[in-house]
């Protein structure tokens, strides 16, 4: 390996705060706003010019996990900022009515909800901005400077230059655990194997028939696929088209990147340059497809692709729980609870995606033990990267929990700063209140 020696440097100190969050997703937003609502001086990195996370950059355009089956309806259970979110996201005309996510091979129908990308951006800058948050875009964070068992700076690359960000308590909702990593909490990526969720690129259509579309081309869609192979490279057998909030616009979550038949690492920056070429050579190949084959799209063209790959697995932190399968699926609940979930097992394994629906009560809590990692005193993580198994996040890292998630860390880390304690040491029970009285779900005691 050749290497160069880098001159040693001094690195300014731009700016010091006392909650910091790394990563403008679902996640990020609600810790953003739960931090400077309880009372934090609060600001947030991201390496975009917006927010949203996966969300718009990977232009997922559906919130997943907002809502669970209860007592045989389909009900919102992630509420609080994901609520403030939805409200801004409706005045802006950019929300669609929740639609059903129909249960397969039993378990109980859910519902996702649409939306704007562009809608999503600007609501999530209004709620921030109204909040009090110091908010940094295009700030790519690069390390941390550490104090012992604390992280005392991020260390970020700005069209400015290279500088430094000090915070008393940092979240890490970058999706790819990278403070977590940085830092030197323990993480896990991948199964036994090193197996993680193939990752896909979106891109979306106009000018299609949404009445036919509906009733003939999305019903057929798999066995359209099937009966095309011949004709055309589509290396994922399955898909969703989902219907936009403007007529005539569909999302298209159909492709599936991989190479060497191996799903490509979202933290590896090869992997990644070769990901998104790849991404777009498939939607180039699947919109061909869908013009040729499917009913409704004949007339339609290729609105855009997403500025990036949407990633769905990296690292997962090993935090003080670990959040698995069985839990998921027997909607476990736990003393200390931060939230809900119902979303079931969505599993992109080769060719083709797995979903495993939620049966019983229809949703389980998310302990607050998935968000304290292993070996870093003043850090918490929210998102994608929290503490699970490989099956655990396939459910749990979608927009709702992750809302859930961000809420209460953001909330937790300036309770901690506070009271001068670590975030594993804080009364979990005032933390539950303080959710509470801010608007979210935490659980049966509520309905």
């Amino acid at each position: 390996m050749t290497v160069i020696l880098e001159p040693a440097r001094e690195t300014e100190v731009v700016a010091e705060t006392e909650v910091l969050i790394l990563g403008g997703g679902p996640a990020g937003i609600a810790a953003a706003t739960a931090a400077a609502r309880t009372g934090a001086r609060t600001l947030l990195l991201e390496k975009y010019g917006f927010l949203g996370g996966m969300g718009t950059a990977a232009m997922v355009t559906n919130f997943c996990g907002l809502h669970a089956s209860i007592n045989g309806s389909v009900q919102q259970v992630v509420r609080g900022v994901a609520d403030d979110v939805l409200a801004r996201l409706d005045r802006l005309g950019g929300l669609r009515e929740p639609h059903p996510v129909p249960a397969s091979d039993g378990g109980h129908d859910i519902a996702a909800q649409a939306y704007d990308t562009a809608a999503y951006k600007m609501a999530s800058d209004d709620l921030l901005l109204s909040a009090g948050v110091d908010i940094r875009f295009h700030s790519t964070a690069v390390g941390v400077a550490m104090d012992g068992g604390r992280i005392d700076a991020v260390i970020v690359e700005t069209k400015s230059g290279r500088a430094a960000i000090k915070a008393e308590m940092f979240i890490d909702c970058s999706g790819d655990a990278d403070l977590a990593y940085w830092s030197g909490a323990a993480y896990e990526k991948g199964d036994a194997t090193g197996f993680m969720a193939y990752p896909t690129t979106m891109f979306r259509i106009a000018n299609a028939d949404d009445e036919r579309v509906h009733r003939e081309g999305k019903p057929n869609l798999t066995e359209l696929i099937a009966a095309a192979s011949d004709d055309f490279d589509l290396p994922r057998k399955t898909g969703v088209l989902g219907s936009q909030a403007h007529a005539g616009e569909w999302r298209a979550n159909l492709t599936q990147i991989s190479r060497d038949g191996a799903p490509v690492d979202g933290s590896n920056w090869d992997d990644l340059s070769f990901a998104e070429v790849e991404g777009r050579k498939q939607s180039q190949e699947y919109f061909r497809f869908l013009k040729e084959w499917v009913p409704g799209f004949e007339d339609a063209y290729l609105l855009e692709t997403a500025p990036q790959i949407g990633i769905r697995e990296t690292r997962r932190i090993v935090g003080e729980y670990v959040l698995t399968k069985d839990d998921v699926l027997s909607c476990r609940d736990f003393d200390d609870s931060i939230g809900c979930n119902g979303w079931p097992l969505e599993q992109h394994l080769h060719g083709s995606a797995k979903w495993t629906f939620l049966a019983g009560r229809g949703y389980h809590q998310i302990p607050y033990g998935t968000t304290v990692p292993k070996g870093v005193d003043n850090l918490l993580v929210a998102g994608r990267c929290a503490s699970t198994t490989p099956e655990g996040q396939a459910s749990l890292r979608v927009s709702g929990p992750c809302f859930a998630m961000g809420q209460a860390v953001g909330t937790a880390a300036e309770l901690a700063r506070r009271s001068g304690i670590k975030p594993a040491d804080i009364d979990r029970k005032a933390l539950q209140d303080r959710l509470i009285s801010d608007g979210a779900f935490i659980g049966d005691r509520q309905l």
